[in-house]
């Protein structure tokens, strides 16, 4: 077995190691500076909401931590954003859409929320080439079943784009989060290709039960396995059987940015599991590259 990476410099190594190119991370963060200055003044003010201090990693202006991911070995990355209001969706679709352009390894990224123009915002993105997208339920505030969204989860189906979904609870949770609500969408939409973030965090169980009834689903490991997210909010033992069967459905997330661990951590928490070294290259990158060939391939 390749040794666990200690630091974030001893990645390129690791993914050398497991014959790897380098790694494809579908949770990665970018968005307009004053958004993501927003986001990182939340967790600043959230210890007493989250239970303990969230300290921001990698909170470095977007050309530097751009650079870092390319150091870490990070051949494709999304940029995930969202909006948490109405009116916002297509101004931070156009903000992606440039990010992506001018950034090698980005996967083009798109978002919409929950208002009329939800479906016509996703058609439009697709049209003009965005290769994933992000619904966060939890920031949000939103219905994920709002028959607003109908047309916009249809359009997503239709298209096989895929779309990350916050819809767990963790760290905190609202009204709409969680595998029952979500379950009411996939029932609608079955062939959607939706992502669970976090693993389904805190719901873990539920949210593999889910994923493994429809086919097109998938779930990402950001935040979980990490010495920081195991002190408050264990992953449990008795559902890591359950990762090696779903093996061909789990994708690499870090979070990145908004971390409060190094990038390495997240990566020798997933080693620290003990799988051997075919279910690591699936989840570290050809799980990722069946859904965006065209990161192997340019």
């Amino acid at each position: 077995m390749p040794d666990t990476p200690a630091a974030d410099a001893d990645l390129p190594e690791f993914w050398a190691s497991l014959r790897l190119p380098g790694v494809i991370d579908v949770h990665v963060h970018a968005m307009p500076d004053r958004l993501q200055e927003a986001v990182w003044a939340y967790f600043d003010a959230a210890g007493p909401l989250l239970g303990r201090p969230w300290p921001v990693r990698y909170r470095m202006d977007l050309a530097e931590r751009t650079r870092r991911l390319h150091g870490f070995g990070a051949i494709g990355f999304t940029s995930l954003l969202y909006p948490h209001k109405p009116g916002m969706a297509a101004t931070l679709n156009e903000w992606a859409a440039q990010f992506a352009a001018a950034t090698p390894g980005c996967i083009r990224t798109a978002t919409f929320f929950a208002e009329p123009s939800a479906g016509q915002d996703v058609a439009r993105a697709i049209e003009a080439g965005a290769r994933v997208f992000k619904a966060h339920v939890q920031v949000g505030g939103y219905d994920p079943r709002d028959r607003d969204l109908d047309a916009a989860w249809g359009n997503l189906a239709d298209a096989d784009v895929p779309v990350v979904v916050h819809c767990g609870g963790g760290p905190v949770p609202t009204q709409f989060t969680g595998p029952d609500v979500f379950a009411e969408v996939m029932a609608r939409h079955p062939r959607l290709s939706a992502v669970v973030a976090h693993l389904g965090w805190p719901d873990f169980g539920e949210f593999f039960d889910l994923v493994a009834k429809y086919p097109r689903m998938r779930l990402d490991t950001s935040s979980v396995f990490t010495e920081f997210t195991e002190a408050a909010w264990p992953f449990p033992r008795d559902q890591v059987h359950r990762l090696r069967d779903l093996g061909d459905r789990i994708l690499f997330g870090s979070d990145f940015p908004t971390i409060p661990y190094a990038y390495a951590e997240a990566v020798a928490g997933i080693v620290r599991l003990g799988f051997d070294e075919d279910w690591m290259r699936a989840v570290f990158h050809d799980n990722a590259a069946a859904l965006w060939p065209e990161l192997t391939t340019d």
